[in-house]
């Protein structure tokens, strides 16, 4: 009998990374103790961005929830990994613990994703800490203290609020925006209020530090539940400027201002969330005070267009973020997070509970971006699986 001789076809190098561009980052993780020029690949900024533009072409978008369980929004926060295979209704998969936020008094804001990337910001007017996270690798970092000058004078205190988190295309880099008000106490002692004045200061990941950058003469506040970044453009609602949007570009670090939509009716009446609408900038509009909530959403696509207006939802508080086929997460008036179907009217409970207005819901694709920080190990960050789960 002839004796078989069998050869092993070497793939192409290129279809090679091609095929692992598409796996989950626990799989490439795995491979990286395998292969160290596959480990090299996994580090080029070209396998990067082709495994995160994959996933976000696939909408393989994995969902992450903030909230605390205690009796009080002073009690430590955590965050869920919820299951999104189908069937599965949004199951907690583990719970995620971050010791560095457990010594503050409040649970950390969430901004992003950004290309899988989130930003957690210490809460409270006085809090500057400032970390940034990626879920996928668990790789954590923490941002050094700002060096920026604080003008002359007898700085009472420093209160910081954080506007964004987003991403440079041109620089390939990530930054962080947020604007400083120094009160002095010069006023004090006549029973005056205190003298204050307002800095900007922005973080560059590459260059690890904070730096001042001119302030656009008009305050504003970011959305906290929402994702306000999209496309390079930081957007938040200006303050004493009525109905208009003050927006960031991450490139040219600059500030401009450009008009809401016309709702009919007026901000002391409805809340508005500035979020990410499918790569769209959107306004979502609700009412403050009535118990039956409407939901109003607004695109700007070149101009102003209404999406979709939901009428009439009983037993819910706010929402928390767009599902994949326009279903919208909300946190119900007892406090559990329900998922509403507005195709189909339909709003379904989901079993999850959390102490009132602590709840605020990621979706991100998984990615690869490097932080220069350090493992979630590193930092003591406990993940603890729900029913059988393993890491």
């Amino acid at each position: 009998m002839q004796e078989l001789i069998k050869t092993r076809t070497e793939l192409p190098e290129m279809l090679v990374l091609e095929i692992l561009s598409k796996l989950p980052v626990k799989s490439l993780t795995r491979f990286r103790c395998v292969c160290k020029p596959w480990s090299s690949s996994f580090e080029t900024p070209h396998f990067i961005n082709k495994h995160h533009q994959n996933n976000l072409k696939n909408n393989n978008l994995n969902l992450l929830l903030k909230r605390c369980h205690g009796g009080t929004p002073d009690d430590i926060h955590y965050f869920s990994q919820l299951s999104t295979e189908k069937d599965q209704n949004f199951r907690v998969k583990h719970n995620i613990h971050l010791p560095f936020f457990e010594n503050f008094v409040d649970g950390p804001f969430v901004h992003g994703p950004c290309n899988g990337i989130l930003c957690l910001s210490e809460r409270g007017s006085t809090g500057q800490n400032v970390t940034l996270w990626n879920p996928s690798t668990r790789e954590f970092k923490i941002l050094p203290q700002s060096t920026v000058q604080r003008p002359p004078g007898l700085l009472d205190f420093s209160s910081f609020n954080f506007l964004g988190f987003g991403y440079d295309s041109q620089t390939d880099d990530f930054k962080c925006i947020r604007f400083v008000t120094n009160y002095f106490e010069e006023n004090l002692d006549d029973g005056l209020l205190a003298d204050w004045t307002r800095q900007v200061e922005l973080y560059s990941l590459k260059s690890d530090s904070w730096k001042e950058i001119s302030f656009p003469g008009v305050y504003a506040f970011a959305s906290i539940f929402f994702n306000n970044y999209v496309n390079g453009f930081i957007y938040c609602e200006a303050i004493a400027v009525d109905h208009h949007i003050l927006s960031f570009d991450m490139v040219n670090e600059k500030f401009s201002t450009s008009p809401l939509p016309e709702f009919g009716g007026s901000l002391e009446q409805y809340y508005l969330e500035l979020l990410d609408f499918n790569g769209l900038l959107g306004a979502l509009f609700y009412p403050r005070e009535v118990t039956d909530k409407s939901f109003d959403l607004w695109v700007m696509n070149g101009s102003w267009t209404k999406q979709f207006s939901v009428e009439s939802v009983v037993g819910v508080e706010r929402p928390l973020g767009f599902w994949k086929n326009g279903e919208l997460f909300l946190e119900s008036s007892d406090q559990e997070l329900v998922l509403f179907d507005p195709s189909i009217q339909e709003l379904r409970k989901l079993g999850i509970h959390a102490y009132k207005e602590t709840m605020h819901i990621v979706a991100y694709v998984e990615s690869l971006v490097p932080l220069n920080g350090r493992s979630e190990h590193e930092e003591c960050i406990i993940r603890r699986p729900v029913g059988g789960e393993t890491n």
